[in-house]
């Protein structure tokens, strides 16, 4: 007898998914605009706003903050509402936020708005994954290394254009205008939910039969689980830790370290944005090669190590070469892709993608803040970089070893202790874990 079904490698790549991707293309593309848009005019607002030293300086915190706790809590809101319709959600709430905030005139109105945009777009860091977990799990790694591109130029496009517009057409609009991102990403969300019952189910047909990146939940897998008892989501949620405040500090920083090792001012803002730019390369790259690894280990060793060379460089010749310490300090963050695919590659479903996501930057986020801050305590404290670059060498440390938990082909399904009391039976009628 012979089967209808479509042989796996027949099944065109994006059928039925070209809107999924656009609007995973558009949400990443909204998710660093509020926090990129605001540094290059920062001295405006402060001028119309009244901001005072204190309250700007905690625009630089509200990000990694908001990402933090929102992030925490966007796994329990998709478990009730569903991964699209918070989407739409979270790109509509940095849409209020935006625009709210570039109306206010106090600096309270100007921070709480900035709250609310901030929380849209830390919900749509969580979702991400999870998103890609269900609508391409035969494409993680071509799809993460995409959004994590767009990703990148989400940074790089508003810190660019901000001041021109602004001083063309004033802060407000500089502020404002990015809000139509936010829109624009939500309207294919809005497709998708508003599909039929039948197309979505075709595009579910289609997707069991083509080649799936991870393996399915079985019945032997728990039904459930408390993320927080799982080693993989603590090895996660460490790596994203380390690499991210590494990342944070060095972005904070850096254009002093050089300055003071003689380096131009001028010169040491050329070299900052080199930084920024070579995330880009890793970005396209990283996420692709992890998938196609068992054990990505080495791909993180890279990177580490890309780290660690620059802040040896740093330390004992921070005149020169300055070329070479930017070019691998700038290649360093690229650890980040790689978590980013590994949320999908060590997950079975769509809703343990989801909780890994959360707990992953809720956690991560939350100790990276305080990188900036320490770094320069320690500077303060001994007058020089040295301790502050030793303290960064110590994080890479605690790096690796957290990665090499978070890399092992262990699947987080596997690990997760029960929701339910030990001893209690599961109904065999329960939902599945993708039920989100």
């Amino acid at each position: 007898m012979s089967s209808t079904a479509p042989p796996a490698g027949s099944v065109a790549p994006w059928r039925g998914r070209r809107v999924v991707l656009l609007g995973v293309v558009l949400v990443a593309l909204n998710l660093r605009i509020a926090v990129a848009s605001v540094s290059p005019i920062l001295d405006l607002v402060r001028a119309d706003v009244a901001l005072s030293p204190t309250e700007a300086g905690l625009l630089g915190t509200i990000p990694v903050a908001s990402f933090a706790a929102f992030g925490s809590i966007t796994p329990v809101l998709a478990r009730r509402v569903g991964l699209e319709p918070l989407l739409v959600a979270a790109m509509l709430l940095s849409v209020t936020g935006e625009v709210v905030r570039s109306s206010t005139s106090t600096a309270a109105g100007f921070l709480g708005w900035s709250v609310i945009a901030l929380a849209g777009m830390g919900m749509g860091n969580v979702l991400l994954p999870p998103v890609v977990k269900r609508y391409f799990p035969d494409r993680i790694g071509v799809v993460t290394s995409i959004y994590s591109v767009t990703m990148t130029f989400s940074t790089a496009l508003p810190a660019l254009l901000a001041l021109p517009v602004a001083e063309r057409l004033g802060w407000r609009t500089a502020l404002s205008v990015w809000a139509v991102v936010g829109v624009v990403a939500a309207v294919p969300w809005v497709v998708v939910i508003a599909r039929s019952a039948a197309a979505r189910s075709a595009l579910g047909g289609l997707l069991r039969r083509g080649p799936a990146t991870t393996p399915a939940l079985t019945s032997r897998h728990r039904q459930g689980g408390r993320v927080w008892r799982s080693p993989l989501a603590w090895g996660m949620a460490v790596t994203f830790a380390m690499n991210s405040l590494d990342s944070y500090a060095m972005f904070a920083w850096l254009p002093q370290i050089l300055v003071d090792g003689g380096t131009s001012p001028h010169a040491a803002g050329v070299w900052l944005s080199v930084f920024a730019i070579l995330g880009l390369p890793p970005a396209l790259v990283a996420p692709i090669a992890a998938s196609r690894m068992r054990n990505p280990i080495g791909l993180v060793v890279v990177f580490v190590s890309c780290w660690a060379v620059s802040y040896v460089g740093l330390l004992v010749a921070p005149g020169g070469p300055v070329w070479l310490w930017v070019l691998l300090g700038g290649l360093g963050p690229g650890a980040f892709p790689v978590l980013l695919a590994l949320i999908n590659l060590r997950t079975r479903t769509s809703a343990g993608a989801a909780s890994l996501s959360g707990f992953t930057q809720g956690v991560g986020y939350a100790i990276a803040g305080t990188g900036p801050l320490l770094v320069g305590v320690l500077y303060e404290a001994t007058g020089t970089w040295t301790v502050g670059l030793l303290f960064l060498l110590g994080t890479l440390v605690v790096l690796l070893v957290a990665a090499t938990v978070a890399c092992r082909p262990v699947m987080l399904e596997d690990t997760w202790g029960p929701r339910r009391p030990p001893g209690e039976a599961a109904h065999p009628g329960a939902a599945g874990p993708d039920a989100v």
